[in-house]
């Protein structure tokens, strides 16, 4: 999937690239598979704004995704691939042999009018989806679940893929994009490959209304408020943050304060945390 770049017909078309994928369906979704989304433009239940930056852009509908795949042992045809406004990752609409239509993600290489199943003696191949016990070491997965019969919640976005590393005592190890390293039960299910459109973090947005059009409104840096708002603020001309690092508006620690808790439960099942040596 080539990287499209424009003529400079304006400033903001000069850097503006988008990802050209001829195989991208050009029909609509399945109307079946369609959810409506609300905007909350970052507020809560009391209309207080708690995510900062969110608000406006373009009208989305969400795409149901079977994160599960439990239709076990039923082969499916995969119909289309398409874009999905929600996520990184493209997504792939399968028929399956009941008539069944479903949404997964789709891994790299699939393609219109194969044939993929999930079942615990399907074939090592891009899209099967099997549990761990089942899956040879050494190889690269995607849609990892954390709890058996949960769904997945690991390695979704695109380019993602882990890596099993070993199987041992009921559990299996798997190093993940971020080169954490952690168990999980050797019950829990995974899809073979690796999420598909690799080039998604090469695109360049090139104007700020590309980014209002995803629905994130502007960002002022700290150092250009005044004291009485940001941390950062104050001071004549340029000046350094006068911290020994970088705070939240709100005199937190931010860019690196570890949040997760010590005594967390899951700690147990972290071989290798992402970032160590």
């Amino acid at each position: 999937m080539p990287i499209k770049k424009y003529s400079p017909t304006t400033p903001s078309r000069r850097h503006m690239t988008v990802v050209s994928n001829p195989k991208l369906s050009k029909k609509g979704p399945a109307k079946s598979l369609l959810e409506p989304m609300k905007k909350k433009g970052g507020r809560n239940n009391y209309g207080r704004i708690t995510v900062r930056h969110k608000g406006g852009g373009e009208r989305r509908k969400y795409r149901i995704i079977d994160f599960k795949r439990d239709k076990f042992d039923i082969p499916a045809e995969v119909m289309s691939i398409e874009y999905d406004p929600n996520r990184s990752a493209n997504i792939a609409l399968l028929k399956y042999d009941d008539g069944e239509l479903r949404y997964i993600l789709a891994p790299v290489d699939l393609a219109v009018g194969e044939k993929i199943i999930s079942a615990a003696a399907a074939d090592i191949k891009s899209g099967n989806s099997m549990p761990v016990n089942a899956v040879p070491v050494g190889t690269f997965v995607h849609n990892v679940e954390l709890y058996p019969g949960r769904g997945a919640q690991l390695v979704r976005a695109a380019g993602g893929a882990a890596q099993l590393m070993a199987k041992e005592n009921g559990y299996a190890q798997i190093r993940l994009p971020s080169g954490e390293t952690r168990l999980i039960s050797l019950n829990c299910r995974v899809t073979i490959g690796q999420v598909g459109n690799l080039d998604h973090e090469n695109v360049q947005i090139g104007k700020a209304g590309r980014k209002r059009h995803m629905g994130v409104r502007p960002t002022v840096r700290g150092s250009a408020m005044n004291p009485v708002d940001h941390p950062h603020g104050g001071g004549e001309g340029k000046a350094p943050i006068g911290h020994p690092g970088p705070m939240t508006p709100w005199g937190k620690p931010a860019l690196g304060y570890k949040t997760r808790k010590k005594k967390n439960r899951t700690n147990k099942f972290i071989i290798k945390r992402r970032g160590s040596k």
